[in-house]
């Protein structure tokens, strides 16, 4: 499980997280949502190590994050970040395969191969494996991202705007393929979205950020409620239940 203890975030007197606490459920999506600055991707950058907490703590498995060794977190956490930076002249295997560094230290095996060919099935990329990321459409080399995360094999997965750059289409797929590791391989997922729809749709949790703090910690389908909504993002948004799920309608 992941735990956030009092976690702060501070830059100069600004602070962008303020005592953030919550626990986070095993082999689920939870989802981080809230408005643009709302401390989400700082929470998600200081789990991952990407950044440190001013203040607070962060267990992975009642570890304390900074007593875990870099390469055996590798193995237990991966993060896609928002603007993942790889070289243009990669194939889409070889930038899959890089999620199985921690594993093999660059020298894969029978076993890492396999990972990487899920990876790219699941992903719905294994026709593109031989094509350079410069050679793909803005899209295609987010899946290609989410695909190397995918083979990485961990059971915490940190997807930060996953859904950027991509169509309505492939946003869905990206959705279920989250929701498959989720249920199918016991992933813990833990995602920053905007769409509140896909987070009705998708998510288990949902820890909602405003101004650095937690205004609700708990299951997606009480998240979704005018209230709670209004609280979050400032505006009103309707709740119209659509097939067993809660529809939110906020473009009139």
């Amino acid at each position: 499980m992941i735990v956030l203890k009092n976690l702060s975030k501070k830059y100069r007197s600004s602070a962008v997280l303020d005592g953030v606490s919550a626990s986070l459920p095993e082999g689920k999506i939870t989802a981080f949502i809230g408005g643009n600055g709302a401390g989400k991707s700082t929470a998600l950058n200081i789990i991952s190590r990407l950044i440190p907490a001013t203040s607070g703590t962060v267990e992975i498995d009642g570890v304390p994050l900074g007593a875990w060794k870099s390469r055996e977190l590798a193995k237990r956490l991966t993060i896609l970040s928002q603007n993942p930076f790889t070289p243009a002249r990669l194939t889409v295997e070889e930038l899959v395969e890089f999620g199985r560094f921690p594993h093999c230290n660059g020298r894969p095996g029978a076993e890492d191969r396999r990972m990487v060919e899920f990876a790219m099935e699941c992903a719905g990329i294994a026709d593109l494996r031989n094509r350079f990321l410069d050679e793909l459409s803005g899209g295609q080399r987010q899946i290609a991202h989410i695909a190397m995360a995918v083979a990485q094999d961990t059971k915490y997965i940190l997807l930060d705007e996953p859904l950027n750059n991509l169509d309505m289409n492939r946003a869905a797929k990206v959705m279920k393929l989250v929701r498959a590791l989720a249920r199918e391989r016991g992933k813990s997922v833990v995602i920053v979205i905007h769409d509140i729809n896909f987070v009705s749709f998708y998510a288990d949790f949902v820890a909602a950020f405003k101004n650095g703090k937690l205004l609700y910690c708990g299951p997606a389908d009480g998240a979704m409620s005018p209230r709670v909504l209004r609280g979050v993002y400032d505006m009103d948004i309707a709740v119209e239940e659509r097939g067993g799920k809660k529809l939110c309608v906020y473009y009139e």
